[in-house]
């Protein structure tokens, strides 16, 4: 009986230290740097923080001199022509070259995703605009090609944009999961 005790309570304990270490583990995989960064620009934008990380995450892995070869820059992978607009609408300087500091990046990188949000109105969309372009979502949209719903993400004409959307909502889920302290705001989708 005494031996019985003892194995369930090394069970327990082992739960235990499993579930107090499973979150520390899961967010080494899933790091969320920049935090007050993304949160003072997530509240400007009516943004939800872990929105802002899933998307940087998908696009940089928070690599902040990440460059593509169309010439995305930074943590959100902003092109210069996005980022002017930005700028401008934000009322800052448009200098490429800041394009690559964290800062600079998240303002202009969350103002474009909210921006998108109010164009389509809902979030998948707007995700499938940040990767494939506004005016090919919109011309989706228009001709029927998608609903723009993510339950039919497979009539999005553009593989990329297709993994794009569904990588972010997976990353969007994880950081929701990994950080709950972090203030949310909810979309439908």
């Amino acid at each position: 009986m005494f031996i019985l005790r003892r194995q369930y309570l090394i069970l327990i304990l082992l739960l235990a230290l499993v579930l107090y270490l499973l979150p520390q583990a899961a967010r080494q995989l899933y790091p969320f740097p920049y935090q007050e960064i993304v949160r003072r620009y997530a509240h400007e934008q009516r943004l939800d923080p872990a929105l802002i990380a899933a998307v940087a995450r998908v696009e940089s892995k928070f690599y902040v001199w990440a460059e593509s070869p169309q010439g995305a820059r930074g943590l959100m992978q902003l092109m210069p022509d996005t980022a002017r607009q930005a700028a401008a609408e934000l009322g800052l300087p448009f200098e490429p070259d800041r394009l690559f500091e964290p800062e600079y990046n998240l303002c202009l990188g969350s103002w474009y995703l909210s921006h998108l949000i109010q164009e389509f109105g809902d979030l998948t969309p707007a995700l499938a605009a940040y990767n494939g372009g506004q005016g090919n979502v919109q011309s989706w949209l228009d001709k029927g090609i998608w609903d723009g719903s993510s339950h039919n993400l497979q009539q999005i004409p553009f593989a990329e944009t297709r993994e794009y959307v569904s990588r972010v909502y997976k990353n969007y889920r994880i950081y929701r999961l990994l950080y709950p302290d972090v203030n949310q705001q909810v979309f439908k989708s």
